[in-house]
């Protein structure tokens, strides 16, 4: 069986010029030798059919386990950060390693711009393992910060292992992304019942909010449109059981149950 977790040719538009030329072969022969074909939801299994000369029919998705059973528990436990003593200021959360993929200019420039209508902060969680790429990122990114003026109220603590106390606790998590596979933050926040705002990015995060119910979607790199969704959800925040409710579809057992029964229909067990 072969899992594809990203969307295929927004991977191969970003890869270089040796992986296009010599991975992409590769990857078909594997997909057609496959006794299954699995993708991580619709979005990414009808552009793998495309881009990789696949029936579509061939294809099965079944969602990432995400949300784990103790998420509840996790999103309890107190947070050590000092923004969260004041309730009065909203916090906007990001969940993800720096790099071209999650595209924070973009959200760090609708951020800048709401910040001058309204107080708000911004907490950006996550770290690329290589210390020297990690340094070289964040250091972009602080430039950045600094040029548009929001450095009081930006932090990067980098990596925790346990962002659920933060989605819990923010306002609400925003997805910048170029592309993605399906992201795990946009259930496990909703899960953890905080709104999300995202772009429509090719993937399954449109999948996850079902086309905008569970949480606006903006164009890719429209930094304006992101400014605008975050600030009408601000004013109109979603109701938390709600929320919870979609998150609780991502669940591990909701997950493990499909791949069991895929299993059962490969070798034929009841």
């Amino acid at each position: 069986a072969v899992t594809q977790s990203t969307n295929f040719s927004s991977w191969h538009q970003v890869s270089g010029e040796w992986r296009r030329r010599h991975l992409l072969p590769l990857f078909r022969r594997s997909y057609n030798r496959a006794d299954a074909i699995i993708a991580v939801s619709n979005a990414v299994a009808d552009d793998l059919a495309c881009y990789a000369r696949l029936n579509r029919n061939i294809i099965s998705t079944i969602y990432t386990p995400l949300v784990p059973t103790d998420i509840k528990e996790r999103a309890a436990e107190p947070t050590e950060h000092p923004w969260f003593e004041n309730q009065g200021i909203p916090i906007i959360l990001a969940v993800g390693r720096p790099g071209r993929a999650k595209d924070y200019p973009t959200l760090l420039r609708a951020f800048a711009l709401l910040h001058k209508k309204r107080r708000i902060r911004l907490i950006i969680l996550g770290e690329v393992r290589d210390p020297h790429k990690n340094q070289e990122r964040i250091g972009k990114l602080q430039t950045l910060i600094s040029e548009l003026g929001v450095s009081e109220d930006v932090d990067m603590p980098g990596y925790t292992h346990n962002p659920y106390r933060y989605m819990a606790r923010a306002a609400l998590l925003v997805l910048s992304s170029v592309y993605e596979g399906f992201p795990s933050v946009v259930p496990e926040a909703l899960a953890c019942g905080c709104p999300v705002v995202s772009t429509r990015c090719p993937g399954g995060v449109a999948e996850a909010l079902d086309e905008g119910r569970y949480g606006r979607l903006v164009p890719v790199g429209d930094d304006r449109a992101m400014a605008d969704a975050i600030n009408a959800t601000l004013d109109n925040t979603p109701p938390r059981d709600k929320l919870m409710e979609r998150g609780a579809s991502f669940s591990i057992q909701r997950s493990t149950d499909a791949y069991e029964a895929l299993v059962a229909s490969l070798t034929g067990a009841d």
